[in-house]
């Protein structure tokens, strides 16, 4: 993956940042839950009664926003330099580690560090201490 340097927006990433923290907030005042997209994915894999329609509702926010945002401007083009294994091992890592971690980088990083939560803190600092060490192995060891 190459990032285009060129068209960065940082006034476009900000307002992104600011409306994740926002949902994150909304979801918590208004429906007392953690926007952690692995806890909310993972609790329509095992449904309740009434817990099911603020999950997808969320899930479809995820895919439209995107849609909402090409209305407005362009994407710059996305360039993947991996074979669909690569992703897809990569992927199932995420997962098994998402579970081992209790939660992923949206609910231990937005919102568990927004709670002071120490469990949070130290989550997140794994998860970029794997980041780290697997951008190091990938491109200086294996040379990709």
């Amino acid at each position: 993956m190459t990032i285009d340097w060129l068209h960065f927006t940082p006034w476009a990433s900000l307002a992104g940042g600011i409306l994740i923290g926002l949902a994150t907030a909304l979801l918590l005042l208004a429906n007392g839950r953690v926007a952690g997209i692995s806890g909310i994915l993972g609790g329509l894999l095992r449904p309740s009664r009434g817990d099911i329609a603020w999950r997808v509702t969320f899930i479809l926010g995820l895919f439209v926003a995107p849609l909402v945002w090409l209305t407005m401007r362009a994407m710059p083009p996305a360039q993947i330099d991996h074979s669909p294994a690569l992703l897809t091992i990569g992927g199932l890592l995420v997962g098994i580690g998402t579970r081992f971690g209790n939660g992923c980088t949206s609910g231990h990083g937005v919102c568990g560090i927004a709670r002071l939560s120490p469990r949070s803190l130290l989550a997140t600092a794994c998860f970029l201490a794997a980041g780290f060490v697997t951008v190091f192995i990938v491109r200086h060891v294996l040379g990709r």
